[in-house]
């Protein structure tokens, strides 16, 4: 089960790697830049190397220490919420965007929602965004709780910063996933069973829109560039999820064939190859992963080190030192 753990964080980072070099290029530029088959390997991007990932994995290990740091915060009866931890995370990480060296990229939104000395919640929104960038962070979740408490943890972590239904639905979706397939489900029964939970929600028709297009065109043969295309490419949360569980569902036998499709598109490529490799990571174990794009990943050895930790805690019910992890 650890291959698991380790192949969701990975995944998801590499697929930020992988994505981030072309995230601001529609796909005729990407196959001007890369040739017809578009983006496959890591490239460098603005000051980094190939292989850099972007804010996207940033956050997602900030929000995995985050759930580690709320056990750690039960076990020794703090009183904090998970929620209050995992705020107090995102506050922390914004200050470290001031060291140029851990600055990639923070979106406006999470910038100003962050800056506002306001947290967010589904009942009071701090916002009416419904960008991706309250999902893309959200995949640890599925690694820490289990999935009847998933949804509503992954979606609350998101309406920190993302006020609007889509923004914080799509995030418990992707959490709800997650926590399915590493309780044994495979992909497509996780997809169901998530949406099930979804539409329990109020405002939950946008996100199940797209949900269910990425289902119809993993069965359809549609070429995958129309596929992406008609799911959505507009960076809202419901069209990012849609795109990656698409990816995920048409290549769940193939890592590499799944991330790159989720790349190589027009919307927010960094963010969908960010989900989708959390996906396909957590699917298919970290051996289905390419061993280079794990030799060449950032940071791949913390990565796998967090991993570790979060499957101890969560899974093995160990109490890791507070040294590591400081009590909120």
């Amino acid at each position: 089960m650890i291959n698991k753990y380790n192949g969701c964080l990975l995944g998801l980072a590499i697929g930020d790697a992988l994505g981030a070099p072309v995230e601001s290029l529609s796909l005729s530029d990407i196959k001007r830049k890369y040739g017809e088959q578009g983006i496959t390997d890591f490239d460098a991007w603005d000051r980094f190397k190939p292989g850099s990932y972007s804010e996207d994995t940033q956050m997602s290990l900030v929000t995995a220490i985050g759930c580690i740091k709320a056990y750690q915060n039960i076990v020794y009866n703090r009183g904090y919420s998970s929620t209050d931890v995992i705020y107090r995370g995102y506050l922390e990480w914004l200050q470290a965007q001031k060291n140029p060296f851990w600055l990639r990229y923070t979106g406006n939104t999470i910038q100003s929602a962050l800056e506002s000395e306001r947290m967010g919640t589904i009942e009071n929104p701090i916002n009416n965004s419904k960008d991706c960038n309250g999902l893309m962070r959200t995949a640890a979740v599925g690694l820490a709780f289990p999935s009847d408490m998933a949804f509503r943890e992954g979606a609350e972590y998101a309406a920190i910063t993302h006020g609007h239904p889509s923004g914080y639905l799509s995030a418990g979706f992707l959490s709800k996933m997650i926590a399915h397939i590493i309780e044994g489900s495979t992909l497509r029964e996780a997809v169901e069973m998530s949406k099930k939970k979804l539409v329990t929600y109020e405002g939950h028709e946008e996100t199940l829109k797209r949900v269910e297009s990425a289902i119809e065109f993993s069965l359809s043969r549609e070429p995958v560039e129309m596929a992406i295309q008609a799911i959505g490419e507009e960076r809202t949360g419901g069209e990012a999820l849609g795109v990656a569980i698409y990816c995920s569902l048409k290549f769940f036998y193939d890592f590499q064939e799944g991330i790159q499709a989720a790349v190589n598109h027009s919307g927010d490529s960094d963010s969908t190859g960010t989900i989708a490799g959390a996906i396909l990571g957590a699917s298919l174990g970290s051996e289905g992963i390419p061993e280079n794009w794990i030799r060449n990943l950032e940071d791949s050895d913390t990565i796998m080190q967090i991993a570790s930790d979060i499957f101890k805690v969560f899974k093995m019910r160990e109490t890791l030192s507070i040294k590591k992890y400081p009590l909120a």
